[in-house]
């Protein structure tokens, strides 16, 4: 299909579900959570959202409508938060006293927020439907000293995307879910895709701490241990293992292609629909702007996750928060069980590209894509994702932004080694107050 059917396909399915959502009765609540009575005067609830694909904006859109639509009394109205300062801009509204009542971040960012006590304890409040749908491994991301403080929605990974004709041309058979290609199996293909004109892979890690510490798990590189009741920042063979592959494709097989490791995703695709690499690595929700920005007869496919010792990569779910300041929490709560039911979590998570969290939402998915553009890899990785230990540390997103990025960035310009990452790794931890 060329461009503009591609295109019109992807907002097709997207109107198909954000539709269903408007005929769908809300959820109820648990008897228990007492979160569907009717407010006695108008409610107006503020919802800070950093959706920024047309398609998710588009779904975030028709779910907050039909929500009002049905609930005159109960009015949602989004706040729209720029996607490259979401922490900043939350902390500065909590700070001030002028949060939304619903907050839109991810589950290795809400812990230092629940740590400072800007956001409501949700246990007493999610109905039982909503928690019973959502594996509890997931629940324990957004678990902080036993308080649930965010309700997870959809799930990233980073996956190889491939261009499917050069490497048909070079006879490179493409991997299954039974068979999944190693790291060691990985750097080979790049390296035997490399020639005078292109590089084997492309990878745009302009901000690499998340990549890093989630594809990290693949062999058990934690970062974090506890000792003695302290958090305490290790970098040994297992956290140096994908921070060492990366930096010998780039510059020993000098099969990954240097300019991009300082390029964003985004910023990689016109080399790989033009050829410049055979393959790229980078988020799932890339295979949404595939669909948009490819050109006429670009065939690619989003490969199974890579495997070191495992498939493992870290659950880091984005969530849907409770403003500790909302004065209307359990109308919050019932918007967030609507936002959660199957038709309406399928459309977002279709809109990002990303895996619904929900049991439901994800076979709402399958079914209505068919498993077309790789969805069906997409939510077949959904067991591998497990809880990481930084996860629920108050002060990783600190140590994450303002230690760990710097570093990985330095050490991928091929400006400091791997002895120096470790040292500024582990004393950046005390320099953040990390404990």
């Amino acid at each position: 299909m060329n461009k503009q059917i591609r295109a019109s396909v992807a907002a097709l399915v997207v109107a198909i579900l954000t539709a269903a959502c408007g005929s769908s009765a809300p959820a109820t609540a648990s008897p228990t959570a007492s979160v569907a009575a009717t407010p006695a005067a108008p409610v107006t609830l503020q919802f800070a959202s950093y959706a920024w694909q047309k398609a998710t904006v588009d779904a975030h859109n028709k779910i907050v409508s039909d929500w009002n639509a049905a609930h005159p009394n109960i009015t949602v109205k989004i706040v729209t938060v720029d996607v490259n300062s979401v922490h900043d801009k939350l902390l500065t509204t909590f700070q001030g006293g002028t949060a939304a009542d619903i907050v839109h971040d991810e589950s290795a960012d809400i812990g230092g927020f629940s740590g400072q006590g800007f956001l409501a304890d949700l246990t007493p409040l999610i109905p039982a439907e909503v928690k019973s749908d959502i594996p509890q491994g997931v629940w324990d991301t957004v678990t902080f000293n036993g308080k649930i403080t965010g309700v997870p929605t959809i799930l990233q990974t980073y996956s190889v995307f491939v261009n499917r004709k050069m490497l048909a041309d070079a006879s490179v058979t493409l991997p299954t879910a039974a068979s999944p290609w190693t790291w060691d199996k990985f750097a080979q293909v790049a390296k035997q895709l490399t020639t005078a004109d292109h590089f084997g892979v492309g990878w745009g890690l302009k901000s690499p701490a998340a990549t890093v510490m989630s594809m990290s798990q693949n062999f058990s590189g934690n970062f974090f241990y506890n000792e003695g009741g302290k958090n305490v920042v290790k970098f040994g063979a297992a956290e140096q293992q994908v921070l060492k592959r990366i930096y010998d494709l780039a510059y020993t097989d000098k099969s990954l292609s240097p300019t991009t490791l300082g390029q964003s995703g985004p910023d990689i695709l016109p080399g790989f629909f033009a050829g410049k690499y055979a393959m790229i690595v980078g988020g799932n929700y890339v295979a949404q702007q595939m669909v948009e920005q490819a050109p006429a007869g670009f065939d690619w496919a989003m490969l199974p996750l890579l495997k070191g010792d495992t498939q493992a990569q870290a659950a880091n779910p984005q969530t849907l928060s409770i403003s500790a300041q909302s004065k209307n929490p359990k109308e919050a709560m019932q918007f967030i069980a609507y936002y959660m039911q199957a038709n309406n979590l399928a459309s977002v998570g279709i809109g990002d590209w990303l895996i619904p969290v929900t049991t439901s939402a994800g076979k709402a998915v399958t079914t209505i894509t068919g498993g077309k553009n790789s969805w069906d890899v997409n939510v077949a990785a959904a067991p591998s994702l497990k809880l990481a230990p930084f996860q629920t540390l108050d002060a990783y997103a600190q140590w994450k932004s303002q230690i760990a990025q710097p570093a990985f960035q330095q050490y991928f310009a091929n400006k400091i080694d791997l002895a120096t990452v470790g040292t500024q790794l582990i004393d950046g931890w005390t320099k953040v107050g990390g404990k």
